[in-house]
């Protein structure tokens, strides 16, 4: 009998108050905490699927949006798909999200959540 292969159940991201950044996310996507320690609180969506989950890291340093030269590099992002960006958008930066300076496409708008991790905000087109 074969091994089954792994199951994907999240994504887990660094941050100095995970609590912090699991409530900005509990905002923004309307999920809610379902694991909350001292180093390490998770989310579950509504509609189930893969977790987010925020671990302590007292060393973190946000990464560069865009990468810059001896900073650190972003490994990953999130994206989000919107219906419509600038309701999308005034509903990120309600819940703490900042804009980026840099934006590289029109039907794409790039934030940084509390933490400085870098997330996008995208529309179907």
């Amino acid at each position: 009998m074969a091994t089954p292969p792994p199951r994907f159940t999240g994504t887990v991201l660094d941050a100095p108050d995970p609590r912090l950044l699991a409530r900005f996310y509990a905002d923004l996507l309307g999920w809610r905490i379902v694991a909350d320690e001292p180093e390490w609180v998770k989310l579950a969506a509504p509609e189930g699927g893969p977790a987010l989950a925020f671990q302590a890291e007292p060393r973190y340093v946000p990464p560069a949006w865009p990468a810059a030269e001896g900073a650190p590099g972003m490994m990953m992002h999130l994206d989000f798909e919107v219906a419509d960006l600038d309701t999308g958008a005034a509903h990120a930066e309600s819940c703490g999200a900042v804009l980026a300076d840099f934006q590289p496409q029109d039907d794409v708008r790039v934030f940084l959540d509390p933490a400085g991790h870098p997330f996008c905000l995208w529309v179907r087109t």
